[in-house]
């Protein structure tokens, strides 16, 4: 059985990292698949555990010098702590590069004609060199053991180059001298890049930590304890020890720990962190109730029915962190630039050295322009131009329950320009409902209505007792009831003989108005189902019963339309309610009578057309269709069969989300190609400077230093301009 799981990477540090774990774990037997992400240094991982284990794929890890934590059942709480501690390390190391790299750049340009200078500086560095850039030397030392190279392969070579330069021309200046070369020093060269490197690392690591904010803010819906209800009373337990069978008390304003079914009680539940209705809902005795909402004035009784992994909520924080952690196509572009950019550079630099050092410059001047290049040339601005865009955006979305399966779907959605909408349950509520009523009786009349109603099994019957009872009417208890069924009910009050059903069995003995009669003629017209009510020689009331378009789907509809997006709808009723929904919808184009099959051949026809087709539905009857189309949409309520074919998956039934998920998706493609485009001209512009090929012409020329600076702002300023999808309104 093939198993798909998610675990962090430790030790990368840039997009090259991410490249070499995940070519060697693709190379052990047994294993499906592995992406990296470097932007949540997270591995998506699909194995067979009956052919290989996470043991041996981890030792695979660790041999070309990375690391991956394999305990799958680690606590949020434990994750974190970590993420803070590396922080706090990176940051100590940080304060320790900047205190002493300042002084070494004071004393190399205010002093350096004093002969302790270059001790002083000497002495400074070391720390600096030893402490706070010591992770970089031994990455770089383990990942040439094995072959491989990246970021931490340039600093290393480019730091060791200054520092090693500088250091014979602090303790053997003599000797160079001798040998007609100027013994230079270039300690705040070597310290600098460090400082600068560590302090871009640390801004950018503080900034990837907000486009995981997302899943922080899911995962806090969830309590951490809950009530649970024993014979001896009840008593608070941490939600992990949960089962299925638990009761649970739920007291005014506590978050539900699981999801369940009220058992005992009523309350009003806050839903909107999951289904994004802001009005809460009634929650009596045999309703279902979801983690992590939130309870609002009684306190309740509930069974767990799913706990754990298995609740709504953790299914949607597992689908956010799958999704964060896949990869666009647009990013197999940049991966494939990464996987050869350090031994590219690498051979820059060692050609910059060479025509330097041939055109008669100096050791000094080609050793710098040399190391300039080895600094500059920072793969981490195209590793991080893509993830952190799908990330951000893919949070964004879940926010605002848009829930997004992969990147794959997130770029694709932009490309849409014909959306097909089933009708039942997409565009209407999926359930009848009462739409009008001519009423000629009395509230007497409306009980025994409802009394009458409330006895039978007819679908409609519902309806129509949900109406009443929201006009506040009681139930009449009829004296006797009959079923005849394709036809009606009838029923007895004090002798006296009522019946409601269709037009032949109720007006077999009593006409209709002629207002009455066209109205009936109006209603069914449009695809209402037409309710009568009354006695022998009575008729009480004409009820239109039909499945109500929802409020938000004519604006959905008007919203996608103004974005040049056809819009279709499919339905297997009649064509004469199939029209009238349709025109209710503000649709042009619908199918009606549709089979399985007929949808799948529809979206087939629509695609041979050069279409780019995204389907919208929530029934088995959709599942065809879905998988057939580019980009597939399920509605949140739907089957779990239309959710699991579906991309994406709407956690409410507010039809604007899905104009919302378009516009999310173009935002999201526009700024990973901002952010591709500006990290392939930075590394453009930036190599040929640093190798000084503006020097001859115009004096020009980069200081290793200042390359280090650029590199940093180069991949905070990706990640700074994927975070401004966070403020998107959608």
């Amino acid at each position: 059985m093939i198993k798909k799981i998610q675990l962090p990477v430790l030790e990368m540090s840039c997009a090259v990292c991410a490249g070499n774990v995940e070519k060697r774990v693709r190379t052990i037997e047994g294993v499906m698949s592995a992406d990296v992400n470097f932007a949540s240094s997270m591995l998506t991982l699909e194995y067979d555990p009956d052919v290989t284990d996470l043991a041996e794929i981890r030792t695979q890890v660790r041999a070309i010098g990375y690391d991956i934590a394999i305990d799958e059942k680690a606590s949020r709480e434990e994750l974190e702590t970590t993420e803070r501690r590396r922080y706090t390390d990176l940051r100590r190391r940080v304060i320790i590069a900047w205190a002493l790299s300042v002084p070494i750049m004071v004393l190399s340009m205010a002093f350096m004609h004093y002969w302790w200078s270059g001790w002083v500086q000497l002495i400074l560095a070391v720390p600096v060199i030893v402490y706070s850039g010591r992770l970089f030397y031994i990455h770089a030392w383990r990942q040439a053991r094995k072959g491989t190279a990246g970021m931490d392969t340039l600093v290393a070579l480019s730091t060791s180059i200054a520092f090693l330069y500088s250091l014979a021309g602090t303790v053997l200046p003599w000797l160079m001298t001798e040998r007609g070369i100027e013994p230079h020093l270039y300690y705040e060269a070597a310290t600098m890049v460090i400082a600068f490197v560590l302090l871009g690392k640390m801004l950018e690591e503080r900034a990837k930590l907000s486009t995981g904010s997302a899943i922080k803010s899911l995962m806090g819906l969830q309590p951490l304890t809950a009530r649970l209800v024993t014979g001896d009373g009840e008593r608070k337990v941490p939600v992990a020890v949960l089962i299925a069978g638990d009761r649970i008390n739920v007291r005014p304003g506590e978050k539900i720990a699981v999801d369940g079914t009220v058992t005992g009680g009523e309350s009003f539940v806050d839903e909107s962190m999951i289904s994004g209705e802001a009005v809460p809902v009634r929650k009596m005795a045999g309703d279902k109730v979801l983690a992590g909402t939130i309870n609002q004035r009684g306190s309740f009784v509930m069974e767990a029915q799913a706990v754990g992994e298995d609740t709504v909520l953790s299914r949607i924080v597992r689908t956010v962190q799958e999704a964060q952690g896949s990869k666009a196509p647009v990013q197999r572009i940049a991966d494939k630039v990464s996987a050869v950019f350090v031994p590219v550079v690498i051979g820059l630099s060692i050609v910059t050295f060479a025509v330097w050092l041939i055109t008669g410059s100096g050791l000094s001047f080609a050793l710098m322009t040399a190391a300039s290049v080895l600094v500059i040339a920072c793969p981490c601005a195209l590793g991080l131009a893509t993830p952190t865009a799908l990330m951000v955006g893919i949070g964004r979305g879940a926010k605002n329950q848009i829930l997004i399966k992969d990147a794959y779907a997130l770029e694709n959605i932009c490309h849409t320009d014909c959306v097909v909408l089933d009708k039942t349950g997409t565009l209407t509520e999926g359930h009848p409902a009462v739409t009008a009523m001519l009423w000629h009786g009395d509230k007497n009349d409306k009980a025994i209505l409802a009394g009458i109603e409330a006895h039978s099994e007819h679908p409609l019957a519902q309806a129509i007792t949900e109406e009443l009872a929201s006009e506040g009417i009681t139930p009449d208890r009829p004296d006797s009831f009959e079923s005849v069924t394709g036809r009606g009910v009838e029923a007895t009050y004090g002798g006296l003989r009522y019946r409601a059903g269709n037009h032949a069995f109720v007006m077999s003995e009593t006409n209709a108005a002629d207002d009455i009669s066209a109205f009936a003629a109006l209603w069914q017209e449009r695809g209402s189902s037409v309710i009568y009510f009354g006695t022998s020689d009575r008729l009480i009331a004409v009820i239109a019963v039909s499945d109500p378009l929802k409020k938000t789907s004519a604006e959905a509809v008007a919203m996608l339309r103004k974005e040049g997006i056809e819009v279709h709808m499919l339905t297997g009723d009649a064509m004469t309610t199939a029209r009238s929904v349709a025109a209710d919808a503000g649709i042009d184009r619908f199918g009606a009578g549709m089979m399985p099959q007929d949808k799948d051949d529809y979206i087939a026809s629509l695609q041979a057309e050069g279409h780019k087709v995204a389907m919208v539905g929530d029934g088995i009857n959709d599942s065809q269709a879905l998988a057939r189309a580019d980009v597939s949409i399920a509605m949140g309520h739907g089957t779990d069969v239309a959710m699991d074919v579906a991309q994406v998956t709407l956690i409410t039934s507010d039809l604007t989300k899905i104009p919302a998920a378009v516009k999310l998706s173009r935002k999201c493609v526009n700024v990973i190609r901002q952010n591709l485009f500006w990290a392939f001209v930075y590394n453009i512009i930036a190599i040929p400077v640093a190798a000084g090929l503006l020097y001859p012409a115009f004096g020009i020329v980069l200081d290793p230093m200042w390359a280090s600076a650029a590199m940093a702002f180069s991949s905070i300023s990706v990640v700074l301009n994927s975070l401004r999808l966070k403020t998107l309104k959608i």
